[in-house]
């Protein structure tokens, strides 16, 4: 187990560096500049900004000397607002984190039960009903979702309130973020509890009496919960950073909606930053849903 952690964490320190030195090199190679506006600035004033965020310099030496800092933990300072980024990304993902916290709470939670009735009802009304709605809503792309969502239930209907800084209404936008992973989790637990019920000690157990309840819960979903927790565990990484369309169309001033103001302005420590983030977060998520399998399953090994 120790021996497959450190494995596993030395992995993920170089996937991080690699997604750091892709992003660093794709984004210097791209035309423009953090200062570069249309109304140009005077030559000395750029050549000045320049040589104070280390722009003057070859790229594979600003890529050092990011990395030199960033082992010290420096993010660096926003090019555009000349804030500190950890602070930035600090209060920008207290907000994705709450938001991204109840969408994965819920989808999960719903996923899991709507799954296993329908794989319970196989072939009867409510499994049909459910197959419909989950892959309607896998099919359809959340910025048109969202904007529905707001549309008629915000804007025509006006049963919840339009999202905002001061009043925040957190009702619509777990909606539009949840009912896509809820639907792949709810696929995803029916044919693997399809799976597990046609097993022979679930029929030995129900051969013996063991109600159907204990059989379906202690037995049948445990056993049916290790491609969930494969899906699960990157879900939730991506959801808690944010979705950057559903911040966008709600305008809830996430890191997402920061991730996107940051590529428009062509900020690069705010680029280098949220994306480094993400990465940190997804091999977290994955690494500890590999750690759940343990639980969920004694007999799982990592050799």
């Amino acid at each position: 187990m120790l021996k497959y952690t450190v494995k596993r964490v030395l992995l993920a320190v170089v996937t991080v560096f690699i997604i750091s030195a892709i992003t660093f090199f794709a984004m210097n190679a791209i035309p423009g500049g953090p200062f570069s506006k249309e109304k140009a600035p005077d030559p000395a004033v750029q050549a000045m900004l320049e040589a104070r965020f280390n722009l003057d310099k070859p790229v594979p030496q600003q890529f050092v000397i990011y990395l030199g800092n960033l082992l010290h933990g420096d993010f660096g300072i926003s090019l555009k607002t000349g804030r500190d980024i950890s602070q930035i990304i600090t209060e920008k993902f207290a907000v994705s984190a709450k938001l991204g916290g109840m969408a994965a709470g819920f989808a999960i939670v719903l996923g899991l039960i709507l799954g296993s009735v329908a794989a319970l009802c196989r072939n009867r009304w409510p499994d049909r009903l459910i197959i419909f709605l989950t892959t309607l809503f896998v099919s359809v792309p959340s910025f048109i979702l969202a904007t529905i969502l707001l549309l008629v239930f915000a804007l025509t209907l006006k049963w919840v309130g339009v999202f905002s800084a001061n009043n925040p209404n957190y009702v619509l936008p777990v909606i539009s973020l949840m009912l896509y992973p809820m639907s792949y989790i709810t696929r995803l637990t029916k044919s693997s509890m399809l799976d597990v019920l046609g097993q022979d000690y679930i029929r030995t157990a129900r051969a013996k009496g063991v109600r159907d309840s204990l059989v379906i819960f202690k037995h049948a979903l445990r056993n049916a919960l290790i491609p969930v927790i494969t899906y699960v565990g990157p879900m939730v990484a991506y959801i808690l950073t944010g979705s950057m369309v559903v911040e966008t169309v709600f305008t809830i001033g996430g890191l997402g909606t920061e991730f996107v103001r940051s590529i428009n302005n062509q900020d690069y420590p705010m680029i280098m930053a949220t994306t480094i983030f993400l990465a940190v977060l997804m091999v977290v998520a994955t690494l500890v849903s590999d750690m759940v399998y343990k639980l969920v399953d004694p007999k799982i090994t990592f050799d």
